[in-house]
Order: structure tokens, then C-alpha cells, then sequence
């Protein structure tokens, strides 16, 4: 990690990034779904796209969310037809790496978060990505994208799961929080369960057969929801494109 953060801006020189395609649809549809993946920097290649291409013909994608992606300001993505938001934590010449959300309809808000403490005290920050969409029937969907910190103490990574709650404490409606939550021991799973439940989240039901990415038994991945439905889910591990799986999800919206 050290040799790899000498060629990398650990202070991005833009945080903010975003892609709006011409043609994207104005809402959500009220059945929808997410793929959420930490995609180890692999997301700007041809087999990547190919991935996702024939990825999506089996299982239609609504909403992408990246931990640890590549991308290009204002620049659209090796995915086609996709309106895109992403927050930095690290540059390395033309190119940016951090959280990113990327979907087939419009973004009405998003805003870029930092963690307040950095990885290995003298590391890059974490980045957190706040999107806003709309449903049908104009009530909201916020999606929290977000990579959590790994190499600090406990209480470190208790700090951070707050500052995230008080993000978000003062919105009610539905609402997914996804990404890779870096839950690696027991104290930390548990805080984490806590603070979602409090909120009236409910983690998407993976088992521990799904293989998604752990470290001694605990999850490292997550998606939470809240003020929707979910209607299947599943993990796919034959990509050979990420140590992470992706995590699918599909919901629906029951209108008012």
C-alpha cells in the first residue's frame, strides 16, 4: 500500500465528479435494481464492460454502485448509456479513484463526503457519495455510496459510522446505504448493525455460502435499505475482475 500511495494524490485536486449522458430516464422505475461492488480499480477495462454487458442481459441493472473505481471527470464511463456521480479520495494523473454511482436516470442531488480521519494516520481519507432520484410518483430515493475506513483503531471507525448516521439522520424516506463497510471484527459488525437498525434499516439477507467478501467470518460488504421492498437477491463470483463479489439486489417501490 505504501508503494502504491508515492504515485497517488492522496488530496484529489477535484472531489466532485459527474457524467450526465443525453438520453436517461427521468425517474425510477418502481421496481429496480443495484449491483454494489468494489471493483479494485478494474472498472476502466475491456473485460470489465464485457463483464457488465453480459451481466445485465441475464439481470438488468438500474443503479451501479462502485467502491475503489476508476474514472475521468466529466468523462463518460467504458459503460455506456449511464448518467454518473463519484466522489474522490485519490488522483494519479488524468485519473481520480474513489466511490461512484452510476445509473440509467437522472440524478437530482448528489453531494461528496470525506471521512474525517485518514488510513494509517498519514494515508488518503475515505469517500462517501450522497445521490438523490426520483420515483414516479415524486417521492425520493437517496442512495448513500460509501467505502469505510479500514486501518484505524475501533473507536476510529465508530467516529466515522456516526459522522455517516448524522448525514443522513434528518431524511426518513427510503432510502439504500451500500458499499464496502470494512466490518472486519465482531465490534465493529456489531456497531454497525446497531446504528442501521436504529434507522430502520434492514440488510439485504446474504448468507455466509455466498461468499461475499469477508475477513475471519465478518462481511466486509452490505447493502442496508430502508422504505422499499426487496425482491431477490443474489451473488455472482465467476468475474475474476475484483478480490470482491458484486452484490445484486432487486426492490420495489409500493406508491402512496
Amino acid at each position: 500500500m505504501l508503494n502504491e500511495l508515492k504515485c497517488l494524490l492522496i488530496k484529489p485536486s477535484i472531489y466532485h465528479h459527474s457524467y450526465s449522458h443525453l438520453v436517461c430516464d427521468d425517474t425510477v422505475s418502481n421496481e429496480f435494481s443495484i449491483l454494489c461492488w468494489n471493483v479494485h480499480k478494474n472498472n476502466d477495462t475491456f473485460s470489465f464492460s464485457n463483464y457488465i454487458e453480459e451481466f445485465s442481459k441475464r439481470k438488468p441493472v438500474d443503479f451501479f454502485v462502485f467502491q475503489e473505481a476508476d474514472f475521468k471527470h466529466n468523462i463518460e464511463l467504458n459503460l455506456p448509456d449511464l448518467t454518473f456521480n463519484a466522489a474522490a479520495n485519490l488522483e494519479k494523473g488524468s485519473t481520480f479513484y474513489g466511490v461512484l454511482t452510476a445509473s440509467k436516470c437522472k440524478t437530482m442531488y448528489s453531494k461528496p463526503f470525506l471521512s474525517h480521519g485518514k488510513e494509517l494516520i498519514f494515508g488518503p481519507r475515505k469517500s462517501l457519495l450522497l445521490t438523490r432520484h426520483s420515483f414516479e410518483d415524486g417521492s425520493p430515493l437517496l442512495i448513500l455510496n460509501l467505502h469505510a475506513i479500514n486501518f484505524r483503531e475501533n473507536r476510529h471507525y465508530y467516529k466515522e459510522i456516526d459522522k455517516i448516521i448524522k448525514i443522513i439522520d434528518d431524511y426518513d424516506g427510503a432510502m439504500i446505504i451500500a458499499g464496502d463497510f470494512n466490518s472486519w471484527n465482531k465490534n465493529r459488525m456489531k456497531f454497525l448493525h446497531i446504528k442501521m437498525g436504529n434507522l430502520n434499516f434492514t440488510h439485504v439477507p446474504f448468507s455466509k455460502s455466498d461468499k461475499v467478501k469477508s475477513f475471519m467470518k465478518n462481511h466486509l460488504d452490505f447493502i442496508f435499505y430502508r422504505g422499499i421492498e426487496l425482491l431477490e437477491h443474489s451473488i455472482e463470483r465467476n468475474h475474476n475482475l475484483s478480490d470482491h463479489h458484486p452484490l445484486f439486489a432487486k426492490f420495489t417501490h409500493h406508491t402512496k
